[in-house]
């Protein structure tokens, strides 16, 4: 393809050597975007890998002052700019990038339907006008969910408990051109807005050239394996709690590797827990080293409550290892084929962890198994050669989505007010989270 051919693709994101998993995956996909668009990296951030020019132009912005000038004068040539900004959950890496969709027309790259920690976060920090919040909160959700909303600002809620019903992500859709999403839940729950075109692509992942070698042992302690950014929601004091009491009928060593929401806390349930030399917090470690973890791995746990829309990068390495993991039956992860991933319900957690952990410790193969056919699954459907080519063809409907952006929210402010309108929105959102 040539160069004056490809649509040119601001793709503005966290980009290494930031520490977010978002980094992470725009690194993964580089040169295979840089191969199917005309692209320029766009950060905030005042630091990047030099390395990362060898593939294409960085360029430095400040999300308050940017304008769609600047975006077309780094783009070098005609016609339209599409821009690609990335909205994810943590309010160090999007915070500014919040404020930038909410003046530049552009691609939202949804990572997280649920932002409403990004939000509180932000607000506290002094990186989000809290008058603009209420105002979008109030617009979207009428008077009841601006009553949720002061609950959160009053203590009484959580922003994740309040992520359950009002998301946040419409926040992101004042300026939208369309949506870009990773999974069925977000794209339908865009989708019902009215407001942008949607669409859908599986994230991806580079898989290794050949499969990670499994390193797993027949007999022996079983090994066990949690990573990432771990937050409350990913339920590792609850697979602590259902690992206490196997501890005398089952050997196991658990190995956690990422960075925890609190290393102390956690650190002090492990000793009550009775799991002091069996549980160790690793915290981050080196690519290299979490993939050798994954290859010996017998169980890996991917658990989620809440999610909200987003998938899991961490899946796609767990796949990339032919290692099994075991989810929560809900949104992404209750999607994904019953093939390639144990799933356990929310209600009655602990009795299905113990009772899997039971199953694998009795039958190793099974989770060889699982972990097989979820390999194939990352080879299929979640390369960045196929992602690639999706970004190219929505660069390429910028300005007919541009226009059909601008249709809807004419018409969605000739209904503003109208509490049917509310009330519609919100029973299709309950219906898809």
């Amino acid at each position: 393809m040539s160069v004056s051919s490809k649509p040119r693709v601001h793709w503005v994101s966290p980009i290494p050597d930031a520490q977010t998993d978002i980094a992470h995956y725009t690194h993964r996909i580089l040169p295979e975007l840089a191969e199917a668009t005309n692209l320029v990296l766009w950060t905030d951030a005042p630091n990047w890998e030099a390395s990362l020019e060898r593939i294409g132009p960085v360029r430095h912005l400040d999300p308050d002052r940017v304008t769609p000038g600047d975006f077309a004068s780094a783009g070098q040539g005609e016609g339209p700019d599409a821009i690609f900004v990335h909205i994810g959950n943590s309010w160090v890496f999007h915070s500014g990038l919040l404020r930038l969709v909410r003046r530049i027309p552009s691609v939202i790259v949804l990572h997280d339907l649920a932002i409403q920690e990004l939000c509180f976060d932000a607000m506290h920090n002094r990186r989000f006008d809290q008058s603009i919040y209420e105002a979008e909160m109030a617009r979207w959700h009428g008077p009841e969910g601006l009553e949720k909303v002061q609950k959160v600002f009053q203590g009484r809620m959580r922003p994740l408990e309040l992520s359950r019903d009002i998301p946040g992500f419409e926040l992101t859709l004042d300026r939208a051109v369309s949506v870009l999403a990773h999974t069925p839940a977000a794209f339908d729950a865009t989708a019902a807005t009215g407001m942008v075109p949607a669409y859908q692509l599986d994230l991806p992942f580079r898989p290794s050239e050949t499969p990670i070698s499994s390193r797993r042992s027949a007999e022996g302690p079983l090994n066990f394996v949690q990573f990432g950014y771990i937050g409350p929601n990913r339920r590792l004091e609850q697979v602590l709690e259902a690992l206490a009491p196997l501890r005398d009928e089952i050997d196991f060593r658990f190995d956690i590797m990422g960075n925890v929401w609190d290393s102390g806390y956690l650190n002090g349930r492990i000793d009550k827990l009775g799991l002091t030399g069996r549980v160790e917090i690793h915290g981050f470690v080196p690519e290299p080293e979490l993939d050798a973890k994954l290859a010996a791995a017998h169980l890996v746990f991917n658990l989620r409550y809440p999610t909200m829309g987003e998938a899991s990068g961490s899946q796609l390495r767990i796949w990339n290892a032919s290692a099994a993991s075991v989810v929560t039956d809900l949104g992404w992860y209750g999607s994904l084929p019953d093939d390639t991933v144990f799933k356990i319900p929310l209600q009655g957690e602990t009795d299905a962890l113990q009772a899997l952990v039971r199953r694998v410790a009795t039958d190793r193969s099974i989770g060889a198994q699982i972990g097989a056919v979820g390999r194939t699954r990352l080879e299929e459907r979640h390369t960045p050669a196929l992602y690639a080519k999706g970004v190219a063809h929505v660069a390429e409907r910028f300005s007919v989505d541009a226009g059909a952006a601008l249709m809807a929210r004419s018409a969605r402010r000739s209904l503003a007010g109208i509490t049917t309108e509310q009330e519609l929105l919100r029973a299709r959102l309950a219906e898809r989270l």
